[in-house]
């Protein structure tokens, strides 16, 4: 199948990293820089485009869109538009959805956002022990992640894309990301009140933290924690039940599960690091997985991928109400 990848900055470019890795396609690129379209073709010996029209003349069947978000929902129209599956990266751009899932409709097209971290494997032991009764009913959880900015992108300056942009700003984007592996395991998001706000000294115009506590259709509460100010970065997860607590430790690569009923911890870590050509990868197992059910998502297995743009526009609508909550927040009278 022909794949074409739409950017290839550095999502786009692990994109090609991963589909290379399950083998069997036929990859291009187009981006509008020509050191990235040089490096994509020096690094995976693909043809490149410097625009969309000349890429849509070589013919794919398939679209990877990885632009920057606010672009993601033009692209994913435009494939609709010509008949071409399409995958797009994390949005964070609310009010776009019902348009994109109008044209989609009745097209028989595979529409897959991103869904990353419900690929990751520490998120599906997370499940399968909640599914199993391992911590009884879930009850609180708590989650906090955070990461730098300039850590994000070392070789280039973080003022200079994207999630400097208040629109698309890191901490803003990260939100529905984490809010999606959250209601994978909880169920829709029924209410959140937060707090957003610049408490840094870094060099842009964009809100650096969100928290926020958020009720979901299990019952479950939640406090959420995302920022960009963390030296080092965390990413840790807290699940309380009835019968146990559950922890998830994104950089120790486990989950540890507490029974009350034995009175003891019980250790279930990641599986090793996927190994590619030429040596170890850096562990993309959950973007490896999630390209793998996109790709069987349009091969017929429609449950392969386990996330829907209805879905992602729920997401969505969650963060513009936490958005709001955190607006209409109200300061206490002096002494009060």
């Amino acid at each position: 199948m022909r794949i074409l990848v739409v950017g290839l900055g550095s999502m786009g470019r692990r994109r090609l990293r991963n589909i290379t890795h399950l083998g069997g396609h036929e990859l291009a690129g187009v981006d509008i820089e020509p050191a990235r379209r040089a490096g994509a073709e020096e690094e995976f010996g693909l043809p490149t485009f410097q625009s969309f029209e000349e890429a849509l003349a070589w013919e794919p069947r398939a679209l990877v869109i990885s632009t920057p978000p606010d672009l993601h929902t033009p692209y994913a129209l435009s494939a609709v538009e010509h008949g071409l599956h399409f995958f797009t990266e994390a949005s964070v751009v609310p009010g776009e959805s019902e348009a994109l899932i109008a044209a989609v409709e009745g097209t028989g097209l595979v529409a897959a956002p991103s869904c990353t971290l419900r690929f990751h494997p520490g998120i599906q032991t997370l499940r399968r022990l909640i599914d199993e009764g391992a911590i009884g009913k879930p009850l609180l959880a708590t989650h906090h992640v955070g990461q730098y900015l300039p850590d994000w992108h070392p070789w280039e300056d973080y003022r200079t894309y994207y999630v400097a942009r208040r629109e698309t700003g890191a901490a803003r984007e990260i939100v529905p990301f984490e809010l999606n592996w959250m209601s994978y395991l909880f169920g829709a998001a029924q209410t959140v009140s937060g707090f957003r706000g610049k408490l840094s000294e870094l060099e842009v115009d964009i809100d650096d933290t969100y928290a926020g506590i958020v009720s979901f259709a299990s019952g479950v509460r939640a406090v959420l924690v995302v920022e960009v100010i963390s030296q080092p970065a965390v990413r840790r997860a807290r699940v309380i039940g009835a019968l146990g607590t559950l922890e998830w430790d994104f950089a120790a690569r486990t989950v540890r599960a507490w029974s009350a009923v034995s009175g003891r911890w019980s250790e279930h870590p990641d599986p090793p690091p996927v190994a590619g050509p030429g040596g170890a990868w850096v562990s993309e197992n959950m973007y490896i997985e999630e390209m793998r059910g996109y790709l069987a998502a349009i091969d017929g297995d429609r449950d392969a991928f386990p996330f829907s743009l209805r879905e992602d526009a729920q997401l969505l609508a969650t963060l513009a109400a936490f958005e709001r909550s955190s607006d209409e927040g109200r300061r206490l009278a002096p002494g009060g």
